[in-house]
């Protein structure tokens, strides 16, 4: 659960995941919870939450790279918001390892926000 304040950064926004300038990568949506991660290039350590809005090109880094790299650097929450099949996959990093698996929501859904205990989005209201 997060205590602080979190604020929401659009791409372009630069994310080192690593802090040691080696994995970049510039989600749609990130959150950050702990200031002390920005800095004038963005932000240095993992995001809380990152969401990725699938395209035609995007799809295969989505989906399968962007997993398990967000899970090995500490990414607390990964959602991918897939426009074509009209679901949210999301990725609940912040949990006992044996729930990891996936779980899929149709645009539809309120999709309950793992960093948050009171928050829920509901994409097909976003849309």
């Amino acid at each position: 659960m997060i205590t602080g304040i979190c604020q929401i950064y659009a791409a372009p926004f630069a994310v080192n995941l690593d802090c040691e300038d080696k994995n970049w990568v510039e989600p749609d949506l990130s959150v950050i919870c702990d200031p002390d991660k920005l800095t004038d290039r963005g932000c240095s350590g993992a995001p809380d939450l990152i969401i990725e809005i699938v395209s035609p090109s995007s799809r295969r880094m989505d989906y399968v790279q962007k997993p398990v790299l967000y899970l090995n650097s500490g990414v607390r929450e990964y959602w991918i918001v897939d426009p074509v099949k009209k679901c949210t996959t999301v990725h609940l990093y912040d949990q006992d390892p044996a729930e990891f698996a996936p779980v899929i929501f149709p645009f539809e859904s309120d999709i309950r926000v793992g960093i948050y205990s009171d928050l829920c989005i509901n994409i097909s209201k976003l849309l």
